[in-house]
């Protein structure tokens, strides 16, 4: 079958939409997105690939340079990589995941560089492919799916799947924004790669990344793991948006006196920098960098310095102020539980890959940052769109199917209320920005949140359909809101403190608690414990 005998075909359809049938549909056109599409596509597949923005533009990766967990297959190396990480993650990870991503992500960088992405070369003429420049990459992603025969759909945000009379997932629905009118894709199989959950906190490239996915998925019945290792802040400028925090290692905290914050320059510093906020502000400045490194700074990060030329700070010289802005699940490590190495979830014919699934395997409780995510976005892309492809492929010749919408809250007329996304997304924010809720966690204090949120989450669920103009922030906020609730359910789950999830009431790790939680539910909220796959290397590198 040739490239443009696989491209979907485009039917109007009654009531102001346009249809398409097709073996695949993609949803979400970051790193995972596109590597499912076009793995998906080589797999024989005709493949919809719906982007809530510009696929190419939009996204966390997009916007900036990224990191790539890229290790030479060389036995030593592979094991230094692996095992670096591990305490740090609270030896949640799992070693043969963890080579499947280093074998996949040295394969997926080689095709990237035939391709033709211009990494660059050292002294000695080895590539360098251990980071990548997002503005370059995606561009190269969006070209590589179009020519593999992927209709891409842009400025087309879903809004709910579609199930067969079996539970199966078979499609989805969304609007076109630029077009005014809707899409539906009937599809076999549906790759989740709609990013993480950011809750609109402000952070480069995370305004489309408010947990829609997560929604989608748990309407028809999809599980969560990890969800209480999802409360990473990034250090940013508090008058911008740019959280590339590696350069803050050559910073000076100071309180607004002038003095010194205690800890703030350490491995731990984003603790004392959070603790600091909670009394007042709190300034830095790249005082540390030499000249060197501050040219080297300059042309390996330019967007990190926009703020500042923009407001006519130097960042050397002159005192800024900074905050911490909630990254959730896009720098966490909480997602869609995926159930075998298809990165298939736990319903039929739904995979997650990227953001959109929890990095558990890899990462453990600690967040990849941009590195192990740029790793894993690669790999559990070019999985889940083999998986989701072969799918497909078993149910065989297209079949007379009786669809139905899974969507629920904001998308069902109920008599009620009217509903107001603008005041639930601002109601959500109150509970999962604070430091003393989210950060440094304590059971009085989840207990409370939970309770403000759970009320929430009855009267959005109990409100009238959105309207028109309001529905796509409106299934925002819902995502929003039900993301949070897994996070904290997961959190009061966990009596520890491993990784990144902090308790203030229970300050250590416990090692009869290295397993996994897994969550789900959206009226009830539930969770349960799932044994770690392997103890035997923990045991050994303790």
């Amino acid at each position: 079958m040739t490239v443009h005998e696989r491209r979907a075909e485009q039917r109007t359809a009654p009531g102001g939409s346009v249809e398409f049938d097709v073996d695949v549909l993609v949803i979400g056109g970051g790193p995972a997105g596109t590597w499912a599409a076009v793995s998906a596509a080589e797999r024989g597949a005709r493949v919809v690939l719906a982007d809530k923005g510009f696929c190419g533009t939009s996204g966390a990766t997009a916007a900036a340079g990224t990191g790539v967990w890229h290790v030479d297959p060389k036995p030593g190396l592979r094991e230094a990589a692996m095992a670096n990480r591990e305490k740090m993650g609270g030896h949640l990870q799992d070693r043969r995941w963890m080579a499947r991503v280093l074998d996949q992500t040295y394969e997926d960088s080689n095709r990237l560089a035939a391709w033709g992405y211009p990494y660059p070369v050292d002294d000695s003429g080895t590539s360098q492919r251990n980071s990548l420049q997002g503005p370059e990459y995606m561009r190269l992603m969006r070209k590589r799916t179009k020519q593999a025969g992927v209709t891409i759909l842009d400025h087309s945000p879903a809004l709910e799947l579609l199930v067969d009379d079996d539970g199966s997932v078979a499609g989805a629905s969304g609007v076109r924004r630029q077009k005014h009118d809707r899409w539906i894709v009937r599809a076999k199989a549906v790759v989740m790669a709609t990013g993480g959950c950011a809750f609109l906190s402000k952070t480069l490239g995370s305004n489309v990344l408010t947990g829609d996915g997560y929604l989608m998925a748990a309407e028809v019945g999809a599980e969560f793991s990890s969800m209480e290792f999802s409360n990473p802040y990034a250090i940013s400028p508090a008058f911008g948006s740019v959280t590339k925090t590696l350069f803050y290692g050559w910073a000076t905290f100071s309180y607004e006196d002038g003095s010194v914050v205690p800890g703030a320059a350490s491995k731990g510093g984003r603790s004392a920098i959070a603790r600091a906020l909670l009394q007042g502000p709190v300034y830095a400045r790249l005082d540390k960098a030499d000249d060197d490194v501050q040219r080297h700074m300059r042309a390996s990060q330019p967007n990190f310095f926009l703020p500042f030329d923009r407001t006519g700070i130097d960042p050397f010289r002159g005192r800024f102020s900074v905050t911490l802005r909630l990254e959730g699940t896009v720098r966490g490590t909480g997602g869609l539980r995926i159930v075998d190495d298809s990165c298939a979830t736990s319903v039929p014919g739904l995979y997650a890959a990227g953001d959109a699934a929890t990095r558990e395997l890899i990462c453990g409780g600690f967040t990849g940052g941009g590195s192990h995510n740029a790793a894993w976005a690669m790999s559990s892309g070019t999985w889940a769109g083999w998986g989701a492809a072969g799918y497909a492929r078993q149910l065989g010749p297209a079949r007379q199917r009786r669809l139905a919408s899974a969507g629920t809250v904001a998308l069902r007329s109920r008599a009620g209320r009217a509903f107001e996304p603008a005041a639930l997304t601002k109601a959500v924010q109150n509970e999962v920005y604070p430091y003393e809720l989210n950060y440094f966690r304590h059971a009085s204090r989840l207990e409370g949140a939970l309770e403000r949120l759970d009320a929430a989450w009855v009267d959005a669920s109990s409100a009238d359909a959105a309207s028109k103009d309001d529905l796509l922030r409106a299934r925002e906020s819902a995502a929003m809101l039900a993301t949070s609730r897994w996070m904290y359910r997961s959190a009061l789950a966990r009596n520890e403190s491993r990784g990144m999830h902090r308790r203030d009431d229970y300050p250590d790790q416990d090692d009869r608690q290295r397993h996994y939680v897994t969550s789900g539910g959206l009226d009830e909220v539930w969770t349960t414990v799932r044994p770690h796959a392997d103890a035997s290397y923990a045991e050994a590198a303790e």
